[in-house]
């Protein structure tokens, strides 16, 4: 059983390590991670470079506030800096407030502005809070990645199997390895590909934001959730995948397959919109967490808010472990049941009494 199930599991990570659709798709993921995390720092309003006229106490200011000071002999010099775009601003003695002006080409250098204006100190009541953008950002991202390779996937697993079935190749596959054998196999193969997916997105993420100098408090605060997002995906998937392989045997076109896939996408669709309209309500996303198919993106948000307790993760892994059994113990005895069953679509009814036929 186990060397069938390793030798289905490897055919189906070399056919989708040869297929250009997949090897497209990984690269975009990639190249979207990293572009969700170094544009919003290219794109920003900060002005790296500063030339200054007689630096003293301004660059001092400029240079605490993370920007790059440049020291100019005179108004004229520092002038020029900025024209042949050297320097993004430059800070020089005139009649405004302080005695100094700042010169820019064609718009105003706020973060230069707020540096050098004079604030009253901010005492944060809550300085733990996560910032607006990253609380609607962070759930969006863990949500999308899980939605779509689970889709993606699964889609992919249903239609192998379909193909199987619609060509009669799974009556010489099932006259060689044990049925059991070839839902483990396509399980395994697609899970370890989609974990590889996974890992890689996280690994580049994680670079982006140290290339762009991305705050640490940050880095940390992700962290955890990164690293408790992989195991809940991997099992997530587990589970998710052996609801698509049971949709591709009760089909027998690859026409049919949307039509029987309605199950299967309502349990992914419907915790990816109540973890991205709920993850502001800590009631919900804690009852979210535990339940099977919302607790690989529901955990890991209250990790990164800091709403889960430390044992936490690891109560809400073994209930969606112990999901995940269940779901592939009853979704064997449904391929089995229907995996050879050619003449239409087959319901679940048929699938199920199919297999206690058999072992009777």
């Amino acid at each position: 059983m186990w060397s069938a199930t390793k030798l289905v599991a490897g055919r189906e990570i070399v056919v989708k390590l040869r297929d250009r659709t997949f090897l497209v798709s990984t690269i975009l993921f990639l190249v979207v991670a990293a572009a969700g995390t170094v544009l919003p720092a290219l794109f920003s309003d900060g002005s790296s470079t500063v030339a200054v006229v007689g630096a003293g106490e301004v660059g001092g200011v400029l240079d605490r506030a993370g920007m790059e000071v440049v020291a100019a002999a005179d108004v004229a010099a520092a002038e020029q800096l900025v024209r042949d775009g050297e320097v993004d601003a430059a800070v020089v003695p005139g009649d405004g407030a302080g005695g100094i002006r700042v010169l820019a080409m064609d718009r105003t250098p706020d973060s230069v502005v707020r540096a050098l204006s004079s604030a009253p100190p901010v005492h944060l009541l809550n300085p733990d809070a996560v910032d607006p953008m990253l609380a609607f950002l962070v759930p969006m991202a863990f949500s999308m990645v899980f939605f779509f390779l689970s889709i993606t996937f699964g889609v992919q697993i249903a239609q192998s199997v379909t193909e199987e079935k619609q060509t009669r190749i799974v009556e010489i596959l099932v006259a060689a390895v044990p049925v059991r054998a070839l839902l483990a196999g396509k399980v395994l193969g697609n899970g370890a590909l989609a974990f590889g997916q996974v890992a890689l997105i996280a690994l580049v993420a994680v670079i982006s934001m140290q290339v762009v100098g991305s705050d640490a408090g940050l880095l940390a605060q992700l962290g955890p959730a990164i690293a408790w997002f992989i195991p809940f995906f991997v099992v997530g998937f587990v589970l998710m995948a052996s609801l698509w392989a049971v949709t591709g045997a009760l089909v027998s076109r690859q026409e049919d397959i949307s039509g029987a896939s309605g199950p299967a996408q309502l349990v992914i669709m419907a915790p990816f919109f109540l973890v991205i309209f709920l993850n502001g309500n800590p009631t919900a996303m804690a009852v979210l967490s535990y339940v099977p198919f919302s607790a690989p993106t529901a955990m890991p948000l209250r990790l990164f808010f800091g709403d889960a307790a430390g044992w936490e993760p690891v109560l809400a892994l073994l209930v969606l472990l112990g999901a995940a059994a269940l779901c592939i113990t009853l979704a064997a005895r449904l391929y089995e049941g229907s995996l050879l069953r050619t003449n239409g679509k087959t319901s679940l009814r048929a699938a199920w009494r199919e297999r206690e036929t058999r072992v009777s």
